[in-house]
């Protein structure tokens, strides 16, 4: 139990508590990658949009403890998102990091990193540490020689290993079905482009019954969420989001604001509150960057950097417009021609509702949409999963993490 375990606290449990460069090097074709707490994911960092740096200024930084090791815990210290983003760090690329992601390294004979990890998941540890160990209005950020005096409590090495085994095989079948809906959004792709884009199982060529339409012919509504941004009511069920709760399949409840009943019923009236059946697409910011058909209705509301495209099934099946506005040459086209703004581009709806694309009849439609739409059902539902799996991580975490439960039984 917890009167038994040991008190310490972070700089005395970790060999190394330290932040990226504050410099940032300049970038270079061919290098070195350069990560920041902007390629953040649940697992690790995404590689794709790092920059290069050169093999020079990376061994000046690797010097520098700025390059993370197997094993290192790295936690989102600067921004909007301060100590919402926390990995145990196990990929073999190790980046060069910028100073908005902080590394810590467990001493092993007092605490196994996985065990450190779990604890700084915990809501307890993430609210002490905003509330206690940041500064900052503007852009919050951790102050590293403070948090390094935050205390922490641990057991012995045998329990924290047993602590760690339950979390660990609930992850690894959170990342299997990841991993698995991956790959089946990469099959749907494929599959559209060949139909869609090739023309495979038709020579090559767009047959002649095929049409060309706009997204408005295909869409009974194209639109976008609300304009005005009701204040935060955190007690109330109604969810509002905006771009940067969004997530490959569906939206991200867990930092996003709630608003009064009063509020929500404006913003339906509105027509800012998805249907069933509608593509939401991000509009602002990283725009076309997510885009997820919303598959059950649910009273929840978007804000107006959200794009909403409402499919009349009479003429386009949803699966069909879902992964054309998913293919990377739309997001090209886009860019060049329907985007305004440099600090924050957007697109720009009454000129992208007049993008052309050919379109089958619909018994057509239908031998691909068929499969696409069993697809996203198979997705749904390892998602369905995945959320049922993260709750209960969610609520055993608190009560393992602080000794409430005994695990001592637990056969390793």
């Amino acid at each position: 139990m917890k009167f038994e375990w040991n008190r310490s606290t972070i700089g005395e449990i970790c060999s190394l508590v330290t932040d990226g460069a504050h410099n940032s090097p300049k970038s270079v074709t061919n290098g070195k990658l350069m990560a920041s707490v902007k390629d953040f994911t649940d697992y690790g960092l995404d590689f794709s949009s790092c920059r290069m740096i050169s093999e020079e200024d990376y061994e000046q930084l690797r010097l520098q403890g700025c390059v993370p090791e197997i094993d290192d815990i790295l936690v989102g210290k600067d921004g909007a998102r301060f100590f919402e983003d926390v990995v145990i760090y196990k990929q073999l690329e190790k980046p060069a990091l910028l100073s908005s992601i902080a590394i810590l390294r467990t001493d092993d004979q007092k605490v196994i990193p996985e065990f450190l990890y779990y604890t700084l998941k915990t809501p307890a540890v993430k609210k002490d540490v905003r509330e206690n160990y940041g500064s900052g209005s503007a852009i919050p950020r951790i102050v590293l020689k403070d948090f390094k005096r935050m205390p922490i409590a641990y057991p012995s090495i045998d329990e924290q290993n047993r602590i760690v085994l339950i979390f660990k095989d609930l992850d690894e079948k959170i990342r299997l079905n990841n991993a698995i809906n991956n790959n089946l959004e990469q099959q749907a792709l494929t599959l559209f482009r060949q139909y869609f884009c090739d023309y495979a199982p038709y020579g090559g060529d767009v047959p002649s019954d095929w049409k060309e339409v706009s997204l408005d012919d295909a869409c009974s509504r194209i639109t976008d969420g609300s304009h005005y941004s009701p204040a935060d009511s955190p007690d109330s069920p109604y969810p509002m989001y905006s771009v940067k709760d969004m997530e490959t399949y569906g939206f991200n409840s867990s930092s996003c604001k709630h608003i009064t009943e009063e509020d929500f019923c404006k913003m339906q009236k509105n027509d800012c509150v998805p249907l069933v059946n509608d593509i939401l697409v991000a509009k602002d910011g990283s725009y076309l960057k997510e885009i997820f058909i919303c598959s059950e209705q649910k009273d929840e509301a978007v804000l107006s950097s959200i794009a909403i495209f409402r499919p009349n099934t009479n003429i386009v099946m949803p699966e069909i417009l879902l992964y054309l506005l998913k293919q990377p040459f739309v997001r090209k086209d886009v860019g060049d021609n329907y985007v305004s703004g440099s600090a924050l581009p957007r697109i720009v709806l009454k000129d992208f509702k007049k993008y052309r694309f050919m379109l089958p009849p619909m018994d057509e439609q239908l031998k691909i949409g068929s499969v696409l739409h069993a697809i996203r059902m198979q997705t749904k539902a390892n998602i369905d999963e995945i959320h049922s799996l993260s709750s209960l991580r969610d609520t055993l975490l608190p009560r393992l993490m602080s000794g409430e439960l005994d695990v001592s039984d637990l056969d390793l």
